[in-house]
């Protein structure tokens, strides 16, 4: 959902709202909750790895994934990835709805 910039916006609004349209968007609608699937990815990577692995380590490690992506220059939806993690690991370990609710 990539926007041109102009001069109300710059590219840092424009990933973040690319960002915020994903994760609140379509990506809910069709596979549940990221809170909800962040736990489910939690215990399958946990139960493989034998540890413990909590909704937030998934979100971590996903960016880390998206960051290893960049190392040979990358695409714009990597960092539109990266923030969306970001978002979702906030709000597994803070909460899952309005910060502050």
């Amino acid at each position: 959902m990539e926007r041109e910039c102009n001069e109300t916006t710059d590219e840092r609004e424009l990933l973040l709202a690319d960002a915020g349209a994903a994760v609140l968007g379509g990506r809910e609608e069709a596979y549940g909750s990221a809170e909800d699937s962040f736990s489910r990815i939690a215990s399958f990577w946990g139960a493989y790895l034998a540890v413990d692995i909590a909704p937030r380590d998934v979100a971590n490690m996903m960016v880390l994934l998206k960051v290893a992506r960049t190392a040979r220059g990358g695409h714009r939806d990597n960092w539109v990835d990266i923030a969306g993690y970001a978002a979702c690991g906030s709000a597994a370990e803070f909460g899952g709805g309005r910060h502050g609710e």
